[in-house]
């Protein structure tokens, strides 16, 4: 089964799928998250995976827009802990590292270790598309940030393990296929959508309060700018309650006096949150 993902081979997305689905799959990466959506709605793959948030920090927000914008629906959640490695040329000792490269994110993760050791950092695309480079330059007093797989992948080594300031980081992913095929089998207990306000006093609170209402726990509330109405507000939700409970139905149908659009792009099993 191909799965799309966004990054090189060794990504953290990467890591995901097999945590999620097992290696009896083939992983297929994409320079951009909207390719991967695209190769999905054209059934380039079956099912893609993308991150929508991180436990430091926070929303992955060019995917929840492709989410609220595109005919796709998440059918499952993933959590999977980030465990950043400084990575380099075989034999390599941390005192020879001057330079490292990775992702913006990456690189702030793991500053105080970066600092620490008087290492310059250097922004890349990509975690794992630093490892590639950094394959190609075959530069021995530089580095990269990235996972453990990409050790393997790249025939690098892993310097020193777990580098990143606080351990707990874990990012949330959403596996997603298109709109029209989502599997009956599906065990929807959490459900993500995202709305927008009519243009009355109290309309966000009278949607928040709908939700309480019908005693649904919100575990996620996010604003978003729409782009092309300027100043005015997407609010992305996820919430326990499927689509196959008719509470949440009836919740939802009460939603559309206060709320404009709604989309509900995800409805699907919640996901194990703490993960080694």
């Amino acid at each position: 089964m191909k799965i799309a993902f966004q990054g090189s081979r060794g990504a953290y997305s990467e890591e995901a799928i097999y945590r999620f689905f097992g290696h009896d799959v083939d992983p297929v990466g994409f320079e951009l998250s909207e390719q991967v959506f695209e190769a999905v709605i054209q059934k380039e793959v079956a099912v893609g995976l993308v991150p929508v948030e991180n436990s430091i920090v926070g929303n992955v927000n060019v995917n929840l827009e492709l989410f609220q914008s595109l005919p796709v629906f998440a059918t499952a959640e993933v959590y999977h802990p980030i465990k950043h490695c400084l990575l380099s040329h075989k034999g390599a000792k941390i005192e020879d590292i001057k330079k490292v490269h990775s992702h913006p994110i990456a690189l702030a993760q793991c500053r105080d270790f970066i600092n620490r050791h008087n290492i310059q950092s250097i922004p890349d695309f990509d975690t794992a598309g630093s490892c590639k480079l950094l394959k190609e330059r075959s530069h021995f007093d530089e580095g990269t940030i990235a996972s453990r797989l990409c050790a393997e992948y790249y025939d690098l080594e892993i310097v020193e393990d777990n580098v990143q300031k606080v351990q707990n980081n874990i990012t949330r992913f959403l596996v997603f296929g298109r709109e029209e095929e989502i599997p009956e089998s599906v065990n929807q207990e959490k459900t993500s959508l995202v709305f927008s306000t009519k243009h009355h006093p109290g309309a966000l609170l009278n949607c928040l309060q709908t939700f309480k209402n019908f005693n649904l726990n919100l575990t996620k509330l996010e604003s978003r700018p729409i782009p092309e109405n300027p100043f005015e507000y997407y609010f992305y939700v996820d919430f326990m309650g499927g689509l196959n409970d008719p509470n949440t139905l009836q919740c939802l149908k009460v939603l559309k006096n206060d709320a404009g659009h709604i989309k509900i792009y995800g409805s699907y099993p919640k996901g194990e949150r703490f993960l080694s």
